[in-house]
């Protein structure tokens, strides 16, 4: 989880469940679900990373489709890193809402997989501040550039994260939701990348007085941080 701390909306007698917390689930959370695995190898490419899980919260394993739980079971419920795995993202969402009525969602943007194209991705996600837009990674050539990935993911792979420090707001997307999610799917590329917010930035620059202009050293930059 990149950005624990824009979890702020969970009380103090909140039941709380995490998905998919890997081998380092929130502190505050009650209840772990986890996608049943089968092999040693299934374990660590569901947990990105052959750390094991240890703790004494409640653990519980799922088949991938339906949640073991009753609607509204939770108040609270956190989902980081997950969505860009799973098979079906509207069912999936749905499930959320159907056993809690807030939570906090997170994701990495296409800007990331365009660079380290990791294979057990198979959705890309982007929020524009009101949907979640996504498309499958499968419509999207990344593939065709795996000789300038290979180099990106030898860096990371050797714990070289600088780069993610340093473009964190843009490599990564999270926020809490309340009541309910707005998901679609899309088919354009630009609907799934932060184009749309660059090109109104640019249009706004324009009309400002010199002055201001100036006062802004990054136009593109500060635009897109208004969304994240």
């Amino acid at each position: 989880m990149f950005f624990e701390e824009r979890i702020i909306s969970i009380h103090p007698q909140d039941r709380v469940l995490e998905i998919g917390p890997g081998a380092t689930p929130h502190s505050r959370s009650d209840v772990l679900l986890e996608l049943q695995y089968t092999s040693e190898e299934q374990r660590v490419a569901q947990y990105g990373s052959s750390n094991q899980l240890n703790t004494n919260k409640e653990i519980v394993y799922y088949d991938g489709k339906e949640f073991p739980f009753k609607d509204k079971q939770f108040d609270y419920v956190i989902c980081s890193h997950v969505l860009e795995h799973v098979d079906d993202v509207e069912s999936f969402l749905q499930e959320i809402q159907r056993v809690a009525t807030k939570g906090y969602l997170e994701f990495p943007t296409i800007y990331y997989d365009y660079l380290f194209n990791f294979n057990v991705h198979v959705n890309v996600l982007f929020w524009n501040g009101k949907v979640i837009k996504w498309m499958k990674k499968s419509e999207i050539n990344l593939n065709h550039f795996s000789l300038l990935q290979s180099f990106f993911k030898s860096a990371l792979d050797q714990q070289c994260f600088k780069l993610d420090a340093h473009l964190k707001p843009y490599f990564f997307q999270g926020f809490e939701w309340s009541e309910d999610i707005s998901f679609r799917r899309v088919k354009k590329l630009e609907d799934v990348t932060f184009e749309k917010f660059i090109k109104t930035g640019l249009q706004e620059v324009k009309k400002m007085p010199m002055t201001l202009r100036n006062k802004i050293k990054s136009k593109t930059i500060s635009l897109i941080l208004r969304y994240l």
